[in-house]
């Protein structure tokens, strides 16, 4: 970590007045504020853990204009400069400072059931792909993980609430979380954040898996809010691959499609490439964060190939195991693609699309594609 932002973090832990080191249970307190104004003798946690393009980022924690509540609000600049060259950018709350599991220092907040929080944007529009609670790992890990997302900010300040009923909160370090990308802010995003706290209401029930209404999109156009799931599960030779989320050469539909160039040049040895959009990013079923598509009959999307001819062995949803399996898989191959747009389906009727982590999938290799592979993607959605 750039000494910096380690300097910061020490400011900030100072300025917000935490016992850095000290596991206090919540007990019978119905209320355990994470930042009420600057200073508060109240806050809890300190938002050190700055991910991602963290060069990207700038807080002010004192920001005197327009508060919510109170004197102060925590004002957050994100340029999606891509600095670290990450494309995404967060910031974790955490007890002590930089705490990423390696300290024991979480809060045991057993008897509370929800995190609140309120948000605004400077200019309306910012999209916040996620706010989570827990999920930090290591020697002294999170006893829970749940996340909301993603949301689109107005200018008007908006109260946003994670359901913690049903869940283990005996020992908490990442509070709060909060993570945005620079494609779905290209020109990056001012947004301010107040009057964070976890509370207990009797009235809220656990939250079951949501059903997702149809259509779902994987990809509708870079940027968009209806997109899920992420591009990150790069496979076999994952050297010899390209990858372009907002290419405007002759999209399908919308502004953009995804370009997509294998130079199947064997560079990791494997003689063969592949790419899986996953929810979260990176889950190769080590992580509970499936969406349940059961009304989904199919998923179609749109393709084509740079000159034609070039061969696809495979399009898939599902398939990934682990911890947390998806609940089935379904594909169709070999393709070859035509140089015009062309749809293809996958069909699901009677797939068991409860759990799925891998939403997405296509795989080749070099001996079909001898002379490499461009290719583009657009419209891939769930029906």
């Amino acid at each position: 970590m750039r000494k910096w932002i380690a300097g910061l973090a020490v400011l900030l832990a100072v300025s917000w007045n935490v016992c850095a080191a000290e596991e206090k249970p919540a007990g019978e307190v119905k209320s355990f504020p994470v930042y009420t104004d600057a200073k508060s003798p109240d806050n809890h946690f300190i938002p050190s853990g700055w991910m991602g393009d963290f060069g990207d980022l700038s807080m002010d924690d004192k920001y005197m204009g327009e508060p919510h509540a109170g004197s102060t609000s925590i004002k957050f600049v994100y340029t999606a400069k891509k600095t670290q060259n990450q494309g995404w950018a967060g910031v974790y709350w955490q007890n002590p400072a930089n705490n990423w599991g390696s300290k024991k220092g979480g809060f045991d907040l057993t008897g509370l059931n929800k995190l609140t929080l309120w948000m605004r944007g400077e200019k309306g529009g910012e999209i916040i792909d996620k706010i989570a609670v827990g999920g930090i790992k290591g020697t002294y890990p999170d006893t829970t993980e749940v996340s909301i997302g993603p949301i689109e900010l107005t200018t008007t300040w908006t109260p946003y609430t994670v359901n913690l009923a049903g869940k283990d909160l005996s020992y908490i370090n990442g509070a709060l979380c909060w993570v945005a990308n620079a494609d779905s802010n290209p020109n990056g995003a001012t947004f301010y954040v107040d009057d964070i706290k976890f509370e207990y209401d009797p009235a809220l029930k656990p939250a079951g898996k949501k059903t997702q209404e149809m259509p779902f999109y994987v990809y509708a156009d870079k940027g968009s809010i209806q997109n899920h799931f992420i591009p990150s599960g790069w496979m076999g030779d994952y050297s010899d691959l390209k990858l372009d989320v907002g290419s405007a050469d002759n999209p399908y539909f919308g502004k953009t499609s995804i370009k997509i160039t294998y130079d199947n040049k064997a560079t990791n040895g494997a003689r063969w490439a592949g790419m899986y959009w996953q929810y979260p990013a990176n889950n190769w079923g080590g992580a509970d964060g499936g969406f349940d598509l059961s009304r989904a009959k199919k998923l179609t999307f749109w393709a084509r190939g740079e000159k034609g001819g070039e061969r696809i062995e495979e399009f898939k949803v599902g398939g990934i195991m682990g911890e947390y399996s998806d609940s089935d898989t379904a594909g169709i191959g070999p393709v070859v693609l035509d140089k015009e747009w062309k749809q293809y389906t996958i069909d699901l009727t009677g797939k068991d699309l409860s759990y799925i982590i891998g939403g997405f999938a296509w795989a080749t290799n070099l001996d079909v594609n001898p002379d490499g592979a461009v290719f583009y993607l657009d419209e891939i959605k769930y029906e």
